[in-house]
């Protein structure tokens, strides 16, 4: 049951305080979003953590002016591969055979599938792709941070093309997709605070098949 009181006890902030969190649950809650599956172990995303309260102030003007974003701890950017290239699907593989000490047959079969189907499809499709893969990663961060009693606010209410240029993401063949403000919430200025939750039915949201 802990787990679910855990997400019972989260929600998404709406105004936090400014109060630090501490390195070491940061960790945990970046090294979930790490172990997060992803479509062929690519991990076709990176996780910026921005503490820069200038970089913050420029985030928030391009996302709707959202307080949390500038008074939140760290906030973290899901910014996803702009599409597969051979170099990345390479490096991957080469960094699991690196890691686990041999190569395998089999394994190396399927790099050649991928690199025979994913740098020959259209970009955007490919980014669409890797950003679910962000999203997946993004998921595992907000239930660490809930074990961690940390608040967090998902969003995808700013200016992506905006936020790039922000962080430069176009340099590194990125696209900005997600940001997860961690911090703690201001109990007293959060109009969602202590609000029940919400959500559909067991009869609404699930269909069982037998």
């Amino acid at each position: 049951m802990e787990l679910l009181d855990k997400l019972n006890w989260r929600y998404a902030a709406k105004a936090m305080n400014g109060e630090k969190v501490a390195q070491e649950k940061i960790n945990t809650i970046i090294e979930a979003a790490s172990l997060a599956p992803t479509s062929s172990g690519l991990q076709p995303f990176e996780i910026l953590v921005i503490t820069n309260p200038e970089i913050k102030k420029q985030i928030r003007a391009i996302a709707w002016d959202q307080s949390v974003v500038t008074d939140c701890s760290h906030l973290l950017v899901f910014a996803a591969w702009d599409n597969y290239t051979e170099a990345r699907i390479n490096k991957m593989f080469d960094h699991t055979n690196t890691v686990r000490g041999f190569k395998n047959e089999g394994w190396e079969n399927y790099r050649q599938k991928l690199l025979g189907f994913y740098p020959h499809r259209d970009a955007e499709e490919n980014f669409h792709h890797a950003a679910k893969q962000a999203y997946i990663s993004f998921s595992h961060a907000i239930t660490a941070a809930a074990f961690e009693e940390v608040d967090s606010t998902p969003m995808e209410g700013f200016d992506p093309i905006a936020l790039d240029e922000i962080l430069n993401l176009k340099e590194k063949n990125l696209r900005s997709c997600l940001m997860l403000p961690l911090g703690y919430r201001d109990t007293e200025n959060d109009w969602l605070a202590g609000l029940v939750k919400v959500r559909k039915s067991k009869e609404d949201l699930v269909t069982v098949i037998d």
